[in-house]
């Protein structure tokens, strides 16, 4: 790792391969590759089961697929637990509803960033679920 000042960093380079030779161990290992957006869906569909069991099990996706917590789910969950730690070990985690770069191009209101960053992830959503993923 990289040191700046007090804060560390890992090389992107490294971080790259490491990323890549996961990719390539999951296909090998598992036949599947990983990916994040179908457990979005799942974990919607787990919600609305909870809710209105009868409503998904008419819905064409879930009948083919019933909601549930399975590996892609813990994928996702893996990279919130892995990044924390990362984040928390290298001395660069800093909670803050607005990042300084954002405040300094466009403000510091705290509900313009989140309807941003809300209406970019449905858009990043959309494209990933129309793409397949």
């Amino acid at each position: 790792m990289e040191k700046l000042g007090e804060k560390k960093y890992w090389s992107p380079y490294l971080a790259g391969a490491c990323a890549g030779l996961v990719l390539v161990l999951s296909v090998w290992f598992t036949g599947k590759y990983f990916g994040a957006s179908t457990s979005f869906v799942r974990s919607v569909g787990l919600l609305e089961n909870a809710i209105s069991p009868e409503r998904v099990s008419q819905m064409d996706y879930f009948i083919k697929t019933t909601p549930k917590i399975e590996w892609q789910w813990m994928f996702v969950f893996g990279i919130f637990i892995g990044s924390l730690l990362a984040s928390r070990l290298s001395g660069t985690f800093k909670m803050q509803a607005v990042p300084e770069m954002w405040r300094n191009r466009f403000g510091p209101r705290i509900s313009t960033r989140a309807i941003v960053a809300f209406l970019g992830g449905l858009v990043a959503m959309f494209g990933a679920r129309l793409a397949g993923g």
